[in-house]
């Protein structure tokens, strides 16, 4: 938690890298808004994560450029993209999607051809977790009680004050998510993980190991 005077790259960037000076490490995955402040501080400071661009925020910019009378329409054919149980199938219906758009509207068709890779990314990790990681909708609920909170109070007198109360909000949060039954994800999900992370090594020592055959 940091406060700052505005959402730019150099704030981004410092707080990243506040988090990794804290211990910060094996981040697999960022999710967020296409704010370019902050991407271009994921992609610098966490270095070999991907980049999972935020569902809801990104339907809401398509929408924008349709017809009120044709975004329903619009919307229920991007969310059967992520409605499909596998990436290969995720990846398939948004190119059919992008095709059947694409005569009435072309921009939508073509914005979901460009965020193809940012709007997927979630496939790559355990299918337990993609509603967890498509969207920044659990962080979006943390935002809205620190709000609420702070509003009761209106002008804070300095930034100490300010982050004494969201601090104390995230901390109850916290715990709350501490606990088994609520937390954000299971420690059983995480297990499955962990899992993934052993095939990825295996993998790659079994390309190395390939290579050097080959170079032999």
């Amino acid at each position: 938690m940091e406060v700052g005077d505005s959402e730019d790259g150099a704030f981004w960037t410092s707080f990243l890298r506040g988090l990794r000076a804290r211990g910060l490490s094996g981040v697999r995955l960022v999710t967020s808004d296409a704010h370019e402040g902050l991407k271009a501080a994921i992609g610098a400071v966490m270095i070999g994560s991907a980049w999972q661009r935020c569902r809801v925020h990104y339907m809401r910019n398509a929408l924008s450029r349709v017809p009120k009378g044709s975004a329903e329409m619009v919307a229920a054919a991007i969310r059967t993209i992520f409605a499909q149980p596998t990436a290969a199938e995720c990846s398939a219906q948004l190119d059919k999607v992008a095709l059947m758009l694409e005569p009435k509207f072309p921009v939508v068709a073509q914005m979901l051809v460009d965020a193809k890779p940012d709007l997927l990314a979630f496939s790559a990790l355990p299918q337990s977790h993609w509603r967890k990681l498509w969207s920044t909708n659990g962080l979006e609920r943390v935002n809205k009680e620190i709000k609420r909170r702070t509003n009761v109070v209106g002008i804070f007198p300095n930034s100490k004050s300010v982050l004494r109360l969201a601090g104390a909000v995230l901390i109850e949060i916290n715990d709350e998510w501490a606990v088994a039954d609520k937390r954000y994800l299971s420690q059983a999900s995480m297990e499955t993980l962990k899992e993934i992370s052993k095939d990825d090594a295996g993998g790659k020592q079994v390309e190395a190991k390939g290579k050097e055959l080959v170079n032999s």
